[in-house]
């Protein structure tokens, strides 16, 4: 089974923006709020929106896709902690419907309702709804809910830790994902997000947050940012700050994904990370949706340059394809098996 571990739902009916319009209106004038958090969207209309997915499936080999709502629309600096809660319930609700509707193509990771300067206790409920009630397997967490300009602690600051408590309690992994940018500086796919994946890891890096939660697990995206070209620095520091090998340090409890849009970049990464930390994803339809004219391929198709890796073996294939996902996953290896998938 190839189990792509990070897309986001780029394809939302029309009605979503809507919703999402009308709730930015209401912050200058509360009579244009929507009325409801019912969107009056059909099921046929959730199955129609998810087809260009569904197409990509059956054409690039994958079988089934880990889905979260779109990481640019969580936009956690925009409003209030009131109407982040409001956005997250309806597009985790939307996530929902379509994992129900199409089960052997999506499972669900979730939206938390941060905003700027309140507790990542405040997400919990949420947190715990859509584990408990939905049936989601992980969720996205933000390290910089303000947008890019870092106004909230480290990822290691005990600010923090509520969430952490939770995620360990429950038994899911949190992706680390920022969203779209309001700092003018940052391009939000081009550097907005590869800046937060390679600030989550140094950060990681300067605490001794897996001792306090042996068993929290995060999932760096894009590859892990900037992290895989310049491991000896990273290994270097942590050797200078902590005494302690980064490999022991971090990468227990640390995954990255495939999302890197070249074969270079993926060899690179398949060199100097373990294959027991690293996801087949691919972003499909994300931040780089276009045809590579030096291959006449999609960027965003990164299974064809793991196929292209030479060297990794087999077991090596099923690790990044699948094994290490349902590791990391534990809800969706249970989920798997009792569909009679059992892991290798």
């Amino acid at each position: 089974m190839i189990i792509d571990t990070h897309c986001h739902y780029t394809t939302e009916p029309a009605a979503m923006h809507l919703f999402r319009d009308k709730q930015l209106a209401g912050l200058a004038d509360p009579a244009r709020k929507p009325k409801s958090t019912d969107l009056g969207i059909s099921d046929e209309q959730l199955i129609q929106s998810v087809q260009p997915q569904l197409k990509l499936q059956r054409e690039r080999g994958s079988d089934l896709t880990i889905f979260s709502p779109r990481a640019a629309g969580m936009a956690h600096h925009i409003g209030n902690e009131a109407m982040s809660r409001e956005w997250a319930s309806v597009s985790n609700d939307m996530i929902h419907r379509l994992c129900t509707l199409l089960p052997n193509n999506f499972v669900g990771v979730g939206q938390l309702p941060q905003f700027p300067g309140v507790s990542p206790r405040n997400c919990i409920p949420e947190l715990e709804r859509i584990v408990n009630e939905l049936g989601f397997v992980g969720v996205n967490l933000n390290p910089d809910p303000s947008g890019g300009y870092w106004t909230d602690p480290p990822l290691i600051d005990r600010y923090w830790y509520p969430i952490y408590e939770k995620l360990c309690e429950l038994e899911v992994p949190a992706m680390i994902h920022v969203t779209s940018c309001c700092n003018p500086n940052f391009h939000h796919t081009g550097a907005h997000y590869i800046n937060a994946d390679t600030t989550a890891f140094m950060q990681l890096i300067q605490g001794d947050l897996f001792k306090d939660f042996p068993t929290l697990k995060f999932v760096i995206p894009h590859g892990g940012g900037a992290v895989p070209y310049h491991w000896g620095r990273y290994r270097g520091l942590s050797l200078s700050m902590q005494k302690k090998q980064l490999v022991d340090h971090v990468m227990n409890n640390v995954f990255f994904d495939t999302c890197v849009y070249h074969l270079p970049g993926i060899e690179l990464l398949t060199k100097v990370i373990s294959v027991d930390n690293i996801l087949f994803a691919s972003e499909m339809l994300g931040a780089v949706p276009g045809v590579d004219p030096e291959t006449g391929h999609s960027f965003d198709d990164t299974k064809r340059y793991i196929d292209q890796v030479a060297g990794l073996s087999d077991e090596a294939r099923y690790k990044i394809f699948e094994g290490n996902a349902r590791l990391v996953y534990p809800r969706l290896d249970a989920l798997l098996k009792k569909r009679g998938h059992p892991a290798l």
